[in-house]
């Protein structure tokens, strides 16, 4: 449990930089949890599963990205 948190925290905080969305310690947990969502749906659609801590992270990292690309597309 603790360290899927602490890896939510990284899958926002990698999101954050890698998209210039910056922001504090609970916006980086919600992205994180966005990612994490929206990665494993997405992933999920087309065949690709995680396994192990370093997958859940890159894939959430990517989910998180698209989260905020899409969010950046449709509320300008």
């Amino acid at each position: 449990m603790i360290l899927k948190i602490i890896a939510i925290i990284i899958v926002g905080a990698l999101a954050g930089r890698i998209m210039n969305a910056g922001g504090s310690l609970v916006k980086n947990i919600v992205i994180g949890i966005i990612g994490s969502v929206v990665g494993g749906v997405v992933f999920g659609i087309i065949g690709i599963s995680s396994h192990g801590l370093i997958g859940y992270i890159i894939l959430s990292t990517v989910g998180a990205c698209l989260a905020i690309y899409l969010a950046r597309k449709f509320l300008k």
